[in-house]
């Protein structure tokens, strides 16, 4: 479980339908992550957005839908980052990983164990 006091969170930029190994990237690195013990992780799908290619992929654009932007996010210990970049770089293939520095002011599950101490 996280604890309160720095942390770094991870932010994964990959396009819908990017692939590892032929299961979508997206699954490939959740599963990795849940296999080594990072605290929680959430996929977001945005609506619209451009890569590097500067094509613009919409959700209102039929045709182009299937290249949406997808990010992942945790956050998780310095030590545990370091431990995990190397393989997370190799499995986000053309995608883009963000690293900032981050302050855990109130842990995930904190209020349920404030709440049973008393």
């Amino acid at each position: 479980m996280q604890q309160a006091g720095k942390a770094l969170k991870v932010c994964i930029y990959l396009s819908e339908g990017s692939r590892h190994h032929g299961a979508a990237s997206e699954a490939s690195i959740l599963d990795f992550l849940l296999r080594h013990g990072v605290s929680g992780a959430s996929v977001f799908k945005g609506v619209a957005g451009f890569g590097v290619d500067h094509h613009l992929h919409s959700a209102s654009f039929v045709e182009l839908s299937d290249h949406l932007p997808v990010k992942i996010e945790f956050i998780e210990s310095h030590e545990k980052v370091d431990e995990l970049m190397g393989r997370l770089t190799e499995l986000a293939g053309s995608g883009m990983i963000d690293v900032q520095e981050t302050m855990i002011v109130k842990p995930a599950g904190a209020q349920k164990a404030a709440v049973s101490a008393k």
